[in-house]
């Protein structure tokens, strides 16, 4: 009998329409402007300070992207495999032939079963990646994307029994989010990882948005004088 093993990972599905999600012209220009660039195919990355919404906007912007979204939120314990993939549990094939009474034979196989994860899965597939706090990852956790958001190929180790390199889907195309590097648990992006992307740094929105905000998260209405 196999071993159970992992399931492949499963995409999550945005909804376009967020009744909580403000817009506002200073919103609307940072939204347009990041589609824009994800549209003709660079990836984005949006830095800014804790607490400005920059991981809502970009779920927002993935929504309206309308394809399935892989999300990853960074971890200093992750390893490349946890990006890529694995080998987790085995397979045991055994075939026992008796056709002569009195001749026994038996062939036993063993396998390792190997696992797609986050970002292999969003790389076949044509997902779109959000990858949150990616700078909470280590550097060189991080380093398998450089061939993904420049040559359109994913290395593959050769345990995974097919290809050496994915070809990246057509359709993929990666969100990232970080907060500033002089934050605690936060490690320095690979300069060259960040050319790879169009970074976006957002500060406080202006004072009408700041008002819009605050009445939608109260649950009041703003009164205009």
């Amino acid at each position: 009998m196999p071993v159970e093993t992992l399931s492949e990972v499963q995409p999550i599905t945005i909804a376009k329409e967020q009744p909580n999600f403000v817009r506002t012209p200073h919103i609307k220009e940072i939204i347009d402007r990041a589609l824009l660039y994800i549209n003709v195919g660079f990836p984005i990355h949006f830095s800014s300070p804790a607490g400005t919404g920059k991981t809502t906007l970009a779920a927002y912007i993935a929504a309206n992207l309308e394809q399935p979204v892989i999300l990853i939120h960074g971890d200093d314990e992750f390893s490349t495999s946890d990006l890529v993939g694995g080998e987790h549990g085995f397979r045991r094939k055994k075939t026992v032939d008796n056709f002569i009474h009195s001749v026994l034979k038996t062939d036993e196989k063993v396998q390792a079963d190997w696992i797609d994860n986050r970002l292999t899965v969003a790389c076949k597939h044509g997902f779109t990646l959000l990858y949150d706090e990616f700078t909470r990852s280590r550097p060189e956790a991080n380093n398998v994307l450089l061939s993904v958001l420049e040559e359109r190929l994913l290395d593959l180790p050769a345990a995974r029994g097919e290809d050496a390199y994915l070809k990246v889907h057509p359709n993929f195309k990666a969100i990232f989010t970080s907060n500033p590097e002089e934050y605690a648990g936060v490690y320095k992006a690979q300069d060259a990882l960040k050319d790879r992307m169009i970074t976006i740094k957002l500060g406080h929105y202006d004072r009408d948005t700041e008002i819009v905000i605050t009445c939608a998260k109260a649950g009041v209405k703003e009164k205009r004088r």
